[in-house]
């Protein structure tokens, strides 16, 4: 990509990745403020839904679907594929919320759920050998810089095409480090979180990311620490809540 049309994106990132991170904020607040639920932690909203109000549920989902979706994108490429295991997740995470401890963090206990509804996934359409993710499986990235249609100069054209190379090139590593890496790295998850939800020791989290960034090339780095990839919001975000809700029994007591 000429260095120009890289500078340009690179002088709007910081105007496109505010927007962004405000972007969901204001979605939650939104929501929290018509609900009036504004100052329910995720374990208060928990412990309202098990007294019966299933419909703040929904308050859970919008929380955390977008860090779900990355975790489950990390794993698995088809997109309908993606959010039919995030539906199962919500589904199986409602069907076991009594099992959640208020002393521990909820968007942990949903990734290990979404985490072991992907693996479940991959096993049954036998894509992956139950060591896969034991394997030490490097990439080499530089046909991605091919890929790409440069052709157009305008800076929204420029944006995209480097976020669709961004994508590419995360989905090409080997999850058990694309894992870490959107995780860390996209989502800003800290790094004793992340060994809580992958049951992995802090040395190891740091080994596979460190090992992430190096497959990513440098040059796909710099490009590459932001939040605007693997967005999951407005229209999808909307549908996927509106399906969990539907599948849970208005008068459901737990």
């Amino acid at each position: 990509m000429p260095l120009k049309y890289v500078t340009e994106y690179c002088n709007s990132f910081c105007y496109c990745t505010s927007n962004y991170k405000t972007y969901y904020a204001m979605e939650e607040m939104n929501y929290r403020s018509a609900t009036g639920e504004a100052a329910l932690t995720d374990a208060a909203v928990v412990a309202r839904v098990l007294a019966g109000e299933v419909s703040l549920y929904e308050l859970l989902m919008r929380r955390h679907n977008q860090k779900l979706y990355r975790v489950i994108r990390s794993y698995l490429k088809q997109e309908q594929e993606v959010e039919d295991t995030m539906q199962d997740t919500y589904l199986k995470a409602f069907e076991k919320l009594y099992q959640f401890r208020s002393d521990a963090l909820f968007s942990t206990w949903l990734i290990r759920i979404g985490i072991n509804n992907a693996l479940a996934k991959l096993r049954e359409r036998k894509r992956l050998s139950p060591v896969a993710f034991l394997l030490d499986q490097p990439e080499d990235f530089s046909h991605l810089l091919t890929q790409v249609n440069y052709m157009n100069p305008e800076q929204l054209a420029i944006r995209q095409e480097v976020k669709q190379l961004l994508e590419k090139a995360i989905d090409s590593l080997p999850a058990k480090y694309s894992v870490v890496y959107n995780l860390r790295e996209v989502e800003g998850m800290p790094i004793q979180e992340i060994t809580q939800c992958l049951h992995l020791s802090e040395s190891n989290v740091k080994v596979r990311l460190h090992r992430a960034k190096s497959m990513l090339k440098e040059s796909l780095f710099k490009l590459s620490v932001n939040r605007d990839v693997f967005e999951f919001g407005n229209k999808r975000c909307d549908a996927l809540v509106g399906r969990v809700l539907k599948a849970l029994p208005s008068d459901y007591k737990l």
